[in-house]
């Protein structure tokens, strides 16, 4: 029997998506990959924070996201997004259209022993808002 020829569609079949230098990686952290699904106008988790970087995919509809520091954007599917995690709060994460799903997943790199994620309060959140920039 002929050996069968070896593809060479490797070689062209990666596309970066994007690169991103995280400030930190929590010791001993664990990988998890989720998929999150919202229906049509969903405002999303509340505010949160991950004890660890994040790294998302939208595969469906619309994300409106926003981070602390940064203005809120849309994310459509096909585009990626990151986070820090640690301190950073992250404010929203809703589906940006009223007539569509979104669907998206996340790969977190999460701290031993602390949840994948942690809701705000509402007085931590007035603090942080009122707290002069640093």
């Amino acid at each position: 029997m002929a050996d069968k020829p070896r593809s060479t569609a490797w070689q062209t079949a990666v596309t970066v998506l994007q690169e991103a230098e995280p400030p930190f990686i929590p010791a001993g952290a664990h990988a998890m990959t989720i998929v999150v699904e919202y229906p049509p106008g969903d405002p999303g988790t509340p505010p949160h924070r991950h004890s660890g970087p994040a790294f998302g995919y939208v595969l469906e509809g619309e994300m409106l996201l926003e981070l602390e520091g940064e203005p809120e954007r849309v994310v459509r599917a096909g585009e990626v997004f990151w986070e820090p995690g640690g301190d950073v709060i992250h404010h929203q994460d809703g589906n940006n259209r009223d007539d569509i799903p979104l669907r998206f997943t996340v790969t977190m790199l999460c701290e031993p022993g602390q949840p994948m994620l942690t809701l705000v309060d509402d007085e931590e959140l007035a603090q942080r808002r009122s707290a002069p920039p640093s």
